[in-house]
């Protein structure tokens, strides 16, 4: 069977878990390809799905939804039909609605969702001073990445014709949704910049950004284009970019969510099927 894992990872959490389930494919008999859509110029780029038997989607959770430049995207493709499946990675917050969001944009788009799967990893905030999912994600996820991988394959062959449960639906309307994103701006109030320190221009930021946010030269980031994803912090290579220190709203977060440091490391990495 012959599987496409298209991906986007920001600061590397869905990419660790991408690999690992690439592997697992691989080594029960799949033949996969894997397709990083982080970068812009990545995206533009035409995919001829009729090459897969099924497809599966590694993406981030941002503000309770996938990001919207991916929301965007995954409403160009045609599903033809094919099966496929879902997994997120997020920093320990609100992963709900974004099981049942994503898979109404791929069934929408004629694709057959038939299993889903969310794993933890260090949040994209610990960047600038958050100590969310610190270590994660960790061997007991990547354990939980492989069953995944597992039982996703099964329902691709069709060894197994278990039906999907139903995904949580969300109360909250669109326009409520839309404000969390605005919130993540709340957090990181200074955009990525280095501040006119000198660099070797090696370019990956630009490169890397989700949106064409970021000039190499200037090393500023536009507010009018920057979805706060920090793939251009996470992936300079000089720790020259920077961002505002987010430790000071780390407390107000917890307090918020009504959660401590300990118990959040209790979370555990879960397979919906």
């Amino acid at each position: 069977m012959n599987v496409l894992i298209i991906y986007f990872s920001a600061t590397g959490n869905t990419e660790k878990m991408t690999t690992v389930i690439e592997k697992r494919f691989t080594e029960i008999g799949g033949e996969v390809t894997m397709l990083n859509i982080t970068s812009y110029k990545s995206r533009q780029e035409k995919i001829d799905l009729s090459l897969y038997d099924a497809v599966v989607f590694g993406l981030p959770v941002h503000s309770r939804r996938v990001p919207r430049v991916v929301r965007e995207w995954l409403r160009t493709l045609n599903g033809q039909g094919k099966k496929c499946s879902m997994f997120f990675t997020y920093g320990g917050f609100g992963v709900h609605p974004t099981h049942y969001s994503t898979s109404e944009i791929l069934e929408e788009q004629q694709f057959r969702v038939v299993s889903s799967a969310a794993f933890l990893g260090a949040h994209t905030f610990n960047i600038g001073g958050w100590k969310s999912m610190v270590g994660r994600p960790d061997e007991g996820d990547f354990e939980t990445a492989k069953l995944y991988a597992e039982k996703t394959y099964k329902r691709f062959t069709g060894e197994d014709e278990s039906l999907l449960g139903e995904f949580e639906k969300t109360e909250l309307s669109q326009e409520k949704l839309d404000s969390f994103e605005a919130m993540r701006f709340n957090v990181v109030t200074q955009l990525p910049t280095r501040n006119g320190v000198e660099c070797s221009m090696c370019s990956v930021c630009e490169e890397i950004c989700p949106t064409g946010a970021i000039e190499a030269e200037s090393g500023e980031a536009d507010s009018e284009k920057c979805i706060v994803c920090l793939a251009c912090v996470a992936k300079c290579s000089e720790q020259v970019l920077r961002i505002n220190d987010t430790y000071h709203s780390w407390s107000l977060k917890l307090e918020k969510e009504n959660i401590t440091e300990e118990s959040l490391k209790t979370q555990k990495s879960i397979i919906y099927d």
